[in-house]
């Protein structure tokens, strides 16, 4: 179901942190949520419609019939087929007319064919590519962590009231959750002192921290009851793959991945998958870390609604940023960078670009 509370659009006057990245692939639903009948979905600001063909496989249209404009997805699927409600002409997955009630000759006409986009299925998603009409240039990212042997996985999803980049930094933003979050996660007991490494390469940027303790606050206890040193990374991926890792030895690994999918350039739709394998049974952490997870996703959409609304009231944006702003500039140039040219090469090595001392 589609987000009920829009933003009205912003001002046009003023800087705003929109990018708008195309030729990638985007989350457009979970697969359990596509079943047998045709299902409304928003990616890019581009309404589509997504149904199951007769072999079972995910296929995308253009939420709009090309004979009289009804929205495909008020109709039907029928021998594999999308149906369109109004006067029952189906089409295929590709997007080609294969009937027209009544009509007696061929219904293949190029000037009948529906938009199609190119789609996917892994990892519990259907993925849709960006461009209509056009093949791939490449694969969705696969979600590894979720598939190992002796991890759990919960999967929960967020409408964000905020531009791709602003969820993004806000899902890898260190420095607010000691406020935004406090008692769930950090921000309680006195800061440590520790190092961040930020390294980048063409299509991601990460930070490592070093030397950190284990976070306080219920998810740190359950992460770590003995408390000591974790192994923590943040990391961002184009276009929209926005990672935390946490390890504490050989028993304890966390890991969130979250798949931000820009349903228009200010409302951001995350699907956010948690990856664990802890030394407490995967029932009990599902029974606890889930509602903690969702309390803390909620004040974060809470904060970036916020945002978005003083974003417009003053019809733009005006950021300082300081040297413990680990990865939100990064993001920002990434998908500028991707916006303006050709896709990056996702075999460059990542290099570091900065070291930090910061607090936590």
């Amino acid at each position: 179901m589609e987000s009920s509370a829009k933003l009205a659009p912003p001002p046009t006057k003023g800087h705003l942190s929109v990018a708008r990245l195309s030729a990638y692939w985007y989350v457009a639903c979970r697969s359990r949520d596509l079943a047998d009948k045709p299902l409304a979905r928003t990616v890019l600001g581009q309404p589509l419609v997504l149904f199951r063909d007769a072999a079972g496989a995910p296929a995308a249209l253009l939420d709009r019939c090309p004979h009289r404009n009804v929205e495909l997805s008020l109709g039907g699927v029928a021998d594999g087929l999308l149906e369109c409600r109004y006067h029952g002409w189906r089409f295929a997955g590709d997007g080609s007319c294969r009937l027209v009630p009544g009509l007696c000759d061929s219904a293949q006409v190029r000037g009948r064919s529906a938009t199609s986009f190119a789609t996917r299925e892994g990892d519990g998603f259907v993925w849709v590519w960006g461009e209509a009409d056009t093949p791939p240039a490449r694969e969705p990212q696969p979600l590894t962590a979720t598939e190992d042997n002796g991890y759990a996985t919960i999967v929960r999803q967020l409408d964000f009231p905020g531009t791709l980049h602003a969820t993004a930094e806000n899902a890898l933003d260190v420095p607010h959750t000691a406020f935004l979050h406090r008692g769930l996660f950090r921000g309680n007991g006195a800061r440590k002192h520790i190092r961040a490494v930020v390294r980048r390469a063409a299509d991601r940027v990460e930070a490592e921290y070093i030397g950190e303790p284990r976070p306080e606050g219920l998810v740190g206890r359950m992460l770590a009851p003995q408390g000591g040193v974790v192994e923590h990374w943040d990391r961002f991926v184009l276009p929209s793959l926005a990672q935390v890792e946490y390890r504490l030895g050989p028993d304890n690994h966390l890991v969130v991945t979250s798949l931000c999918t820009p349903i228009d350039d200010f409302t951001t739709r995350m699907y956010a998958v948690v990856a664990f394998r802890l030394r407490f049974p995967s029932a009990l952490v599902r029974a606890v870390v889930t509602p903690i997870a969702m309390r803390i996703l909620r004040q974060d959409a809470a904060i970036l609604q916020s945002q978005s609304a003083t974003i417009r009231r003053f019809g733009g944006e005006q950021f300082e940023s300081t040297e413990i702003d680990l990865l939100g500039p990064h993001i920002w140039r990434l998908l500028r960078q991707a916006e303006a040219g050709p896709a990056p090469d996702p075999s460059e090595d990542l290099t570091v670009v900065r070291e930090v001392e910061l607090d936590v």
